[in-house]
């Protein structure tokens, strides 16, 4: 197949960046993931960035800020080299997702105090134990899941 063109890697960054921005995040965060996703080299100066994504210096220093505090994108540097490149981390989409699902099961703990100050068998209490039996459901499903993709993963790296 042959290289993707400029337009088309572009339409494809702003697939990326509708997705993130139906999660609540601005439409430029979704943008720079976009573009480190499809971009080469991987790596890329601020200025290769905002260039390819027609960002402002200003909103992209926030942002590249927010991405890079956040552990989804790294910085590189170079010996020689007073430029900042960045990049996705090899891990970002494992720990993004790790994140959000521990928060989710982490709302566990909350319905189960719920439970407790309304009475677990109370009329009540139902809304909130539909949603401790979906979250306490939730978190033991994880576990399993998470050893299957990092056995999974141990096995593509195997040589």
């Amino acid at each position: 197949m042959a290289d993707p063109d400029d337009q088309e890697l572009l339409a494809y960054v702003e697939d990326v960046a509708g997705l993130f921005a139906r999660d609540g995040l601005p439409l430029i965060t979704g943008r720079i993931i976009g573009w480190l996703m499809v971009c080469d080299p991987p790596e890329q100066s601020a200025q290769q960035i905002g260039q390819a994504i027609q960002a402002s210096k200003a909103s992209l220093s926030t942002n590249m800020r927010v991405l890079t505090e956040s552990g989804f994108v790294r910085t590189i540097t170079r010996p020689g080299d007073r430029v900042t490149y960045y990049r996705i981390d090899d891990d970002a989409w494992l720990q993004i997702t790790r994140r959000r699902l521990a928060a989710l099961s982490g709302f566990r703990d909350v319905t189960a105090k719920g439970l407790r100050l309304l009475g677990e068998d109370s009329p009540r209490a139902r809304r909130v134990r539909d949603a401790h039996e979906m979250f306490s459901w939730l978190d033991r499903e994880l576990t399993p899941l998470w050893d299957r993709w990092a056995e999974m993963r141990h096995k593509e790296k195997e040589p």
